[in-house]
Formats: C-alpha cells, sequence, structure tokens
C-alpha cells in the first residue's frame, strides 16, 4: 500500500502542537490504482512518515510492491488479502492487524472491499511492467524517497 498524501495541511512532525483530525469531514482521495482511496491523517513530506485511512472496492488491488521499512495494518471493515507474494491467501479481516517487514513484496487485494488504516515509516516501492520503481504516486521512488534511507 501506500498513498497519495494531500500535503496541503502538512506539517513537520517537529511541530510540537497536537494536531486534531476529523477524517468525517475530509473528501477521499481517488488513489491512481482503479478503486483506492485514501484520506491522509498524518504526513511527514520530509521523511515520508503517513497514516492513512484506505477505502479499496471490491475487487481492488494494489499491485506488486515491497513494503521499504515496517507497514501496519489495521482492517476496520472487509477484508485485505494477499493475492500474491510469499503470504498469498492471507487474509485479514474486521478488527484485525497485520504488521509487514522491511522489504517484504506482494500485491494486496480487497475481493470483498475493505477499509483500513495503514501506517507507513517511508512510502512504498511500486514495479511497473515497464521496469520502473516509483511510489504511489507515480514519481520515480529513488529520486523522491532514496535520501530517507541514507540519513
Amino acid at each position: 500500500m501506500n498513498v497519495k498524501p494531500n500535503t496541503q495541511n502538512a506539517k513537520p512532525v517537529d511541530d510540537m502542537r497536537s494536531h486534531h483530525v476529523r477524517p468525517q469531514d475530509m473528501p477521499w482521495e481517488k488513489m491512481r490504482f482503479p478503486g483506492c482511496q485514501t484520506k491522509t491523517l498524518l504526513f511527514d513530506p520530509k521523511s515520508g512518515l503517513a497514516t492513512v485511512l484506505i477505502k479499496m472496492e471490491p475487487g481492488a488491488a494494489l499491485p506488486d510492491h515491497e513494503h521499504v521499512l515496517i507497514e501496519q495494518t489495521y482492517v476496520l471493515e472487509g477484508s485485505l488479502v494477499d493475492k500474491e507474494g510469499p503470504d498469498a491467501g492471507l487474509e485479514v479481516g474486521p478488527g484485525e492487524f497485520v504488521w509487514r517487514p522491511a522489504g517484504s513484496r506482494h500485491e494486496a487485494w480487497c475481493p470483498k472491499g475493505g477499509t483500513m488504516i495503514a501506517i507507513f515509516q517511508v512510502p512504498n516501492k511500486f514495479f511497473e511492467k515497464d521496469g520502473k520503481v516509483t511510489d504511489a504516486v507515480g514519481k520515480d521512488w529513488q529520486s523522491a524517497w532514496g535520501h530517507v534511507l541514507s540519513n
């Protein structure tokens, strides 16, 4: 998974004020992957740290991607299934939590649809059919996020 962050209200994570977010007042933003939408609850444009609500329509999938650092996902409704990868067939349902280690790679799928909250330490790498490695918004991953790992 990954997000197209709404950076309009992004604040550095070192800002010492509390940041109260009201997801019910936020619009869903379409991702470049059909049937996938997000609400960005936290995004630090410097590090890539993000917490997002993700809603996927029945049959929607996040194509082949790698979790560069640990990813955490809590399923609110529906289910999230590993369509391909080492855990193919693993289904995480409502009220269940899954975390994936750095370097893990798979395709995520919501055969029945689903809504979840996901926490990323840095954006995922998506492997395009033409061999390019991008982030969720289609930018070259190394150019956009490579600096995070070199620190």
